[in-house]
C-alpha cells in the first residue's frame, strides 16, 4: 500500500502533498505531487513518523484509577504496585499487554520498550509480551531487567524474589536464550543502583554490549541519599564507574541531578527518557532537561506505568514541566519535541523520519478536531491528543483508524475484561 499526505513531516521539515511509495514495509521513495495517483490511501491532517514509546511497564496500567485516595508518596504506591505484580501468569500478561499494546497502537506508537522484570526466572513471561506486542502489530524492545537486592544491602522480599535470577551471571545466561526478530528485539537493563549491588553493575553493563541498555535513575531524592551514604557516589557516578554509561545506554527519569551527573550523562553520550505524566503521577519531580540536551543526552519519551497513554500529552509536558521549571517558554521547539517522541534508536530500532529506508510508521493527526483546529500545522503536536490521531501505520500496514484497531477491535474492552480477572 502506498501513501498520500496532505501534509507530512519529513527530514527537512513539513511539506505538503506527500507521496510515499512502500516495498516490504519499508519507505521505498518520498515525493510531492500535484495530482493523487489511483489506489493510494489518503491520509489528511498532518503525518509524522511513528511514535517510540521508550519506556513502559505494562503490567502497571491495571493500577490506573485505582492509587488516587488516601495520599502517599511514591514509596506507597509501590506497595499497590506489588500487590499487583504478585497475581500475574504469563497467560494473564499476555492478555493486558495486548490490549495495553492496543491502546499504545490506537495513540501512534509503532514501537515500545518494556522494562520488563517480572520473570519467575523463566523466559515464559518475555516471550508473552513478544505475542501481544505482535498481535498489537508494534514492535517490541524487550529490556530485561537485572533485579537483584530489595534495596541497596537489602535482600529481596517476597514479591520481589519473582523479580530476581539471584546472580547478574543468572540473569545473564538466562536472557541469552532470548532470541531477537522482527517483532522483539532483546535489550538489558539495570533496574536501579538500589536493585543491583555494586559488584554485578559491571557485569550487567558488559553482558550485551551491542544491544539496548536502560536504567532507572535518580527517580526520587531517597535513592540519591542512599547511595551516597553507603558508597559516596551519586547513582549517576556508580553508574559511570561500572561503565554503564554509553551512546547505547538510555537513564529513565534522571530526576534528580547534580551538574556534575548531567556532565558525565552528556559527555558519554548517554540518553534520557522522561516520563512526564508517570513522574508527576508519582510526585517524582521534573528533571534538567534541557540542560541534559544542551550537555548532549538524545531524549526520548516513555509512558511507563501508563496514568495515560498519550505519546502527544507526553511531548507536550516536556515542554510544559520546563515552562514550570523556568518560567521560560519555548524550552524546546516543535522539531525537538518530535525528535523526542520519535527516538526509535533508543530501542535499537531503526525509524523516526519519513524517508526511504525507514520504516513505514506513519501517524495522521487531525487538524480539524475541537483541540486541534485553527492550530498551526507545524505547531499541532502542542494542541493534539491521543484522540486526534485518525490512522496508524506500522511497517506500511494500517493497523488502526478512525480510534479503533484493525485486527484487535475494541481496545477498550479488552482492557476491562483483562484488568477486571487481574483484580477479581
Amino acid at each position: 500500500m502506498n501513501f498520500w499526505c496532505e501534509r507530512a513531516w519529513l527530514p527537512d521539515g513539513l511539506a505538503e502533498r506527500v507521496l510515499i511509495r512502500v516495498e516490504n514495509g519499508v519507505v521505498a521513495s518520498v515525493s510531492t505531487v500535484d495530482t493523487i495517483p489511483l489506489g493510494v490511501r489518503r491520509l489528511y491532517g498532518v503525518v509524522v513518523p511513528g511514535f517510540a514509546n521508550a519506556h513502559s511497564h505494562a503490567f502497571h496500567r491495571a493500577l490506573r484509577g485505582r492509587t488516587h485516595d488516601g495520599g502517599g508518596t511514591f514509596w506507597t504506591w509501590r506497595e499497590g504496585m506489588y500487590a499487583l505484580a504478585s497475581k500475574l501468569t504469563p497467560q494473564s500478561y499476555y492478555r493486558l499487554a495486548r490490549a495495553v499494546y492496543g491502546e499504545m497502537a490506537l495513540a501512534g506508537v509503532s514501537a515500545v520498550g518494556e522494562f520488563h522484570y517480572v520473570h519467575d526466572r523463566s523466559n515464559e513471561f518475555g516471550y508473552a509480551l513478544r505475542e501481544a506486542a505482535a498481535d498489537a502489530g508494534i514492535r517490541l524492545t524487550l529490556l530485561d531487567t537485572c533485579y537483584l537486592a530489595g534495596g541497596i544491602d537489602q535482600p529481596v522480599n517476597e514479591v520481589q524474589q519473582r523479580f530476581s535470577d539471584g546472580t547478574a551471571e543468572a540473569w545473564a545466561n538466562r536472557v541469552a536464550e532470548l532470541k531477537s526478530d522482527d517483532v522483539m528485539k532483546v535489550g538489558a537493563a539495570i533496574h536501579s543502583v538500589r536493585a543491583v549491588p555494586r559488584g554485578e553493575l559491571s557485569v550487567v553493563a558488559q553482558a550485551f554490549p551491542d544491544a539496548p541498555l536502560h536504567v532507572h535513575l535518580s527517580e526520587q531524592p531517597a535513592e540519591n541519599e542512599a547511595c551516597l551514604a553507603a558508597h559516596g557516589l551519586t547513582p549517576t557516578a556508580l553508574l559511570h564507574e561500572a561503565g554503564a554509561l554509553s551512546p547505547r545506554t538510555t537513564a529513565v527519569h534522571a530526576t534528580h541531578l547534580t551538574p556534575e551527573d548531567i556532565a558525565l550523562l552528556g559527555e558519554s553520550g548517554t540518553g534520557a527518557c522522561f516520563c512526564p505524566t508517570t513522574e508527576a503521577d508519582l510526585a517524582d519531580g521534573i528533571g534538567p532537561a534541557r540542560e541534559l540536551a544542551d550537555a548532549g543526552s538524545p531524549l526520548s519519551l516513555g509512558s511507563d506505568q501508563h496514568a495515560v497513554i498519550d505519546p502527544l500529552l507526553e511531548t507536550r509536558a516536556l515542554e510544559h514541566n520546563e515552562r514550570l521549571r523556568t518560567g521560560q517558554r519555548g524550552r524546546f521547539s516543535p522539531a525537538e519535541l518530535l525528535e523526542a517522541a520519535t527516538r526509535h534508536s533508543a530501542l535499537g530500532w531503526p525509524g523516526g523520519r519519513i524517508e526511504p529506508g525507514a520504516p513505514c510508521d506513519l501517524v495522521a493527526i487531525s487538524c480539524s478536531t475541537p483541540r486541534t483546529a485553527g492550530s498551526l500545522p507545524q505547531q499541532v503536536f502542542l494542541s493534539a491528543t491521543a484522540s486526534d490521531v485518525d490512522t496508524v501505520v506500522v511497517r506500511g500496514r494500517v493497523v488502526a483508524s478512525g480510534g479503533v484497531h484493525e485486527t484487535l477491535g475494541d481496545v477498550g474492552r479488552l482492557l476491562a475484561d483483562a484488568i477486571e480477572e487481574l483484580w477479581a
